[in-house]
């Protein structure tokens, strides 16, 4: 899914969050006239529910197979959660042709000892993703804290909108990408020249936490915090993409 091919500037490709799809973004894309926007599918999901991956090394191996097929040499790299930290890890890489890295509500990765216990926690779900009715472990999904801010009509227009879902690519997927899978990328973060923007929404308590750490630590990111929740961009689009803007305009 792209936006207008008159587009000017250099592309914006947008990587969507767990049970996602690329279009999530649209919204977003909508409130970004002007922008060339590439919403991608991860494998697992949307039209690429039939790809699948093995581990983090796989998983950008795919994205920049993807970019390579859709011509995009130098870009600008957003994702949300789950594919905030697929494109921190792309990033962290090296790729000759970003340019600048924005990550909404994202883990910059457990330290090793925490990794095992991490594991376990994304196999239970896995395993409820493959074998349970997917209605029955989404309602469970979105009462966990990262999703306290939802009300109860929230999480059921949530839940209603993830039943598209094939609840064996979701198994997979979160398997190859578990937490307990990605490298702690703290010590890169403060290492980096690049230009790196961080939203956290500040009523997810946990991810708000994670990033005012960051800072904390002296990693290399511009902090901002938005009155929300865990999903920023779907909450708040024309807000989020006014963010947006103004990084864009800044990279």
């Amino acid at each position: 899914m792209a936006s207008n091919p008159e587009s000017r500037g250099l592309p914006l490709v947008l990587l969507h969050g767990l049970l996602g799809d690329g279009h999530d973004w649209q919204d977003v894309i909508d409130a970004l006239p002007g922008i060339e926007c590439h919403a991608l599918d991860l494998p697992g999901y949307g039209r690429n529910q039939h790809l699948r991956v093995d581990g983090f090394d796989e998983a950008n191996a795919w994205l920049s197979g993807e970019l390579e097929t859709r011509g995009i040499r130098h870009y600008r790299l957003a994702g949300y959660s789950l594919g905030g930290r697929l494109a921190l890890y792309h990033a962290s890489h090296s790729p000759a042709g970003l340019q600048a890295l924005l990550l909404e509500n994202c883990h910059p990765g457990l330290p090793s000892g925490e990794r095992a216990a991490r594991l376990r926690h994304d196999e239970e779900w896995a395993s409820r993703f493959e074998h349970e009715p997917l209605a029955e472990v989404l309602a469970d999904w979105y009462r966990q804290p990262v999703f306290a801010d939802l009300d109860e009509d929230g999480r059921a227009r949530q839940l209603a909108r993830r039943l598209g879902n094939d609840g064996r690519a979701v198994a997979a997927m979160l398997r190859a990408t578990s937490l307990g899978k990605q490298p702690e990328l703290a010590p890169w973060l403060a290492s980096t020249g690049l230009p790196l923007t961080w939203i956290s929404g500040n009523r997810d308590q946990k991810f708000h936490r994670l990033a005012c750490q960051l800072v904390e630590q002296g990693c290399n990111i511009n902090h901002l915090a938005l009155d929300g929740g865990h999903n920023l961009h779907a909450d708040q689009p024309e807000r989020f993409a006014a963010c947006l803007r103004d990084w864009l305009g800044s990279t």
